[in-house]
């Protein structure tokens, strides 16, 4: 009897053994596939099944003026080739945001005059951070009134007033700073539109969770992270922004990017109601119109001569995803930067009268200057 209970023993701790080493390799492999298989958010890009129409756009239906676009080698552009690409996206009118000042501000125009004088325009941009200069007043009033001469046809502020710039002590200087007010005050005497970007999405100041639906973004570009510890609140921002639009109603302002309310388009139509000397265009916000094709068209019809038509970033073919959402009636589409949108577009179908204030009619009662012959049907 002892015998058979050592046979037994010795055959449970074999089966045993075997069960262990089993479960031990069935356990590496699953961890090896399961390694093999997983990937990245960023590499996850499926095929939808979705059957639905497309209508790839290449071309505006209507010419268009870009008044948010920026060229940094302006003063060396070679200007035949953009013209050539501007003209395959029917673009009539160019406005690079990136004018600066000085001799960059001189070669550029000389550039401009020279190659292609009907089909670009310039902004100037000033130096915030000389604001303690003794003679600063005088001497940012005396620019723009030169430049406004030169045939520079507004002011580009950059997100950095009211994030980043430092005055001489090293404090933030507020966008609402009143020692800013002269400049302002100077591009309303000199019918210089203000195009300004204060802020960035309100995401950006939010917890880098899974909740947090630019954690991609916030993942690929960490500096765009605003911590609220050591940055001004999103609404802070904004707020002195706003106080400016109301301290200076001779100035036209372009709240640019949807003034970062394109999330949320019932705000940014009563912001545009309680300011009627700020307009605002679509720049690198296309993806918030895209996913809410039914609000905003009509956000579209009830401001539509308050809307202008802009890019940003310049890349030729993006520009396509912009046309296909306002002109089309396509569903579940995607938009060209997923960090931007991991979500899908929808067309607009914008009727052809908002269509053309959009693209060109807004901007040409905005700069008279423009040739209004290139935007002849």
């Amino acid at each position: 009897m002892r015998k058979f209970f050592n046979q037994l023993f010795t055959l449970l701790k074999i089966i045993l053994a075997i069960l262990f080493i089993g479960g031990i390799s069935y356990y590496v492999i699953d961890k090896i596939q399961e390694k093999n298989n997983l990937m990245d958010i960023e590499e996850y890009s499926p095929k939808s099944t979705l059957i639905v129409e497309e209508n790839w756009v290449k071309r505006a239906k209507y010419p268009f003026v870009d008044v948010h676009n920026h060229q940094f080698d302006m003063p060396v552009k070679n200007l035949d080739k953009l013209v050539a690409e501007m003209d395959q996206l029917n673009m009539g009118f160019m406005i690079n945001l990136s004018g600066f000042r000085g001799l960059y501000l001189r070669k550029s125009l000389e550039n401009i005059r020279e190659n292609a004088p009907r089909r670009f325009g310039l902004f100037l941009n000033i130096d915030f951070e000389d604001i303690d200069d003794a003679n600063f007043k005088q001497t940012q009033v005396a620019l723009i009134d030169s430049a406004a001469a030169a045939g520079v046809m507004g002011l580009k502020v950059y997100k950095s007033l009211g994030l980043t710039s430092r005055d001489s002590e090293g404090n933030r200087i507020a966008v609402n700073d009143p020692r800013l007010d002269p400049i302002w005050k100077a591009c309303g005497d000199n019918n210089l539109p203000v195009l300004i970007h204060s802020g960035e999405p309100a995401s950006f100041w939010h917890p880098k969770d899974k909740y947090n639906e630019r954690w991609l973004e916030l993942r690929q570009k960490p500096n765009r992270y605003r911590d609220p510890e050591t940055n001004p609140s999103f609404e802070e921002v904004l707020a002195e922004q706003h106080d400016i639009f109301r301290k200076h109603p001779n100035t036209i302002f372009i709240n640019a990017h949807l003034g970062w309310m394109g999330n949320d388009l019932d705000r940014l139509g009563k912001h545009l109601d309680t300011y009627p000397n700020v307009m605002t265009e679509i720049g690198a916000v296309l993806a918030e119109l895209g996913r809410q094709p039914k609000r905003a068209r009509q956000f579209f019809i009830d401001y539509q001569d308050r809307i202008l038509f802009g890019k940003d970033s310049y890349n030729v073919s993006e520009y396509y995803t912009y046309f296909r959402v306002l002109e089309t009636e396509d569903e579940y589409f995607d938009y060209y930067r997923k960090r931007h949108a991991h979500w899908k577009m929808y067309g607009l179908a914008l009727p052809d009268s908002i269509l053309q204030k959009l693209y060109y009619k807004n901007a040409l009662a905005l700069f008279p200057t423009i040739d209004k012959t290139l935007f002849k049907q």
